[in-house]
């Protein structure tokens, strides 16, 4: 006969309640409004922006393309606890454009769609392509923003239960990708 010692049972329990609490912490996070999009120094993690933000908020990295001198959008949505990446809109191909993607052609330039989620998006702010983050109608410049640093990481803050879901995933063995 199977008999489960007290500190087994403990040891069940606990797992019990910690995976219920994940599941419950994670409803909620991805459902609350309490979530900010972070501008952080990439090495120090210095946060150095931080905007109210919901699911589905558009979040765009607007710069100049280097070579060409057109304007390029990165185009993400706010889903949940990450960033993904809608569409990307140029007007000329270049360095580092998509050559290869399906690109449709508007009054506004050249669009290809993507469906790419991403944790981290890390950028080196520099004035010659005069890097942008655009946050719903608000525009903020990250050039200045980052003025000291070389890097900053662009991520969503999912609010008050945000670092326990991440220790958990972890402890877990969850996909911690792009951080």
């Amino acid at each position: 006969m199977f008999r489960l010692s007290r500190q087994r049972l403990a040891v069940v329990l606990l797992v019990v309640l910690v995976a219920g609490s994940v599941v419950g912490t994670t409803a909620y996070a991805t459902e609350s409004t309490d979530r900010t999009v972070v501008v952080a120094d990439a090495d120090s993690g210095e946060r150095l922006l931080e905007v109210p933000v919901e699911n589905g908020t558009e979040v765009t990295l607007s710069y100049t393309h280097s070579v060409e001198k057109t304007p390029v959008k990165d185009v993400y949505v706010v889903d949940g606890d990450r960033l993904r990446m809608v569409r990307m809109e140029f007007n000329s191909y270049g360095a580092g454009l998509p050559a290869r993607a399906d690109v449709e052609q508007t009054g506004d330039g050249l669009v290809t769609r993507v469906d790419k989620p991403t944790e981290r998006l890390y950028v080196a702010p520099r004035p010659v392509p005069g890097h942008e983050l655009v946050v719903g109608d608000d525009r903020y410049d990250l050039v200045a923003l980052g003025d000291d640093v070389d890097s900053v990481a662009i991520f969503v803050d999912g609010g008050l239960f945000d670092g326990i879901v991440t220790e958990v995933r972890t402890a877990v063995g969850g996909d911690e990708t792009n951080q």
